[in-house]
């Protein structure tokens, strides 16, 4: 299937959870590389691996990143799991909802990540109000970016986000929701809070989770 279209824009979200004192890091998804040059004016002396499924993609992070490997993550051998266990920043920017398996994959890296390691992650919210909006009159088409990517193979909520972090081993450390200025908001809050009433949860929390478009969180190891 045909990746997420290739960009040179980083999200400055995601960079301000990367811990500054990181030296060893390792982006899934690393697309053109434009995260690791922004780091990179952080921290000079890191060492910033990029994997990148697209080869063309992974071309063009090498302008930033200090090597950067085509990889399927979910294909990766033991080896590869092993080199990597001194890597203390893992980063998924808009990447976990894209794998077969996420768990899979934070278990992994759970196992070899240095307890006083990290994983950052941005991830898409499938509560939003748009979303909810589409699904109540059966519009749910995929595109080529956004909440509907046609590559996302998971959906999160912010719910079942920490749920994934828990169930693999790690706790959230630090989280932030991503909300924009949207057109027509205002007018589908009312109906969730309704909707949330009927089905006997908390208005207030379902109207909340409504109105992230993406969540960034940083989780660390469980002690």
């Amino acid at each position: 299937m045909e990746q997420t279209p290739v960009h040179e824009i980083h999200n400055p979200a995601l960079l301000e959870f990367i811990p500054a004192s990181s030296r060893k890091l390792i982006e899934i998804g690393c697309s053109s590389g434009a995260l690791a040059r922004e780091f990179k004016k952080i921290s000079t002396g890191c060492d910033y691996l990029g994997i990148e499924i697209d080869p063309t993609y992974a071309d063009l992070a090498k302008r930033y990143c200090d090597r950067s490997l085509v990889l399927d993550l979910e294909s990766a051998t033991e080896e590869f799991w092993a080199e990597q266990s001194d890597r203390d920043c893992w980063i998924f920017g808009d990447v976990l909802e894209h794998f077969r398996d996420p768990w899979s994959i934070l278990r992994h890296i759970r196992k070899v990540i240095p307890q006083s390691g990290c994983v950052v992650v941005c991830i898409p919210n499938a509560q939003h109000w748009s979303l909810q909006a589409k699904l109540s009159i059966g519009d749910f088409r995929y595109e080529n970016m956004g909440l509907l990517d046609k590559t996302h193979l998971r959906w999160f909520t912010r719910q079942t986000l920490i749920e994934m972090f828990d169930q693999t081993g790690f706790q959230i450390q630090d989280g932030r929701p991503l909300i924009y200025d949207e057109q027509n908001r205002d007018i589908f809050l009312p109906i969730i809070e309704q909707m949330a009433k009927a089905a006997g949860a908390d208005p207030q929390i379902s109207i909340s989770d409504a109105v992230p478009f993406q969540y960034v969180i940083r989780a660390i190891p469980k002690q």
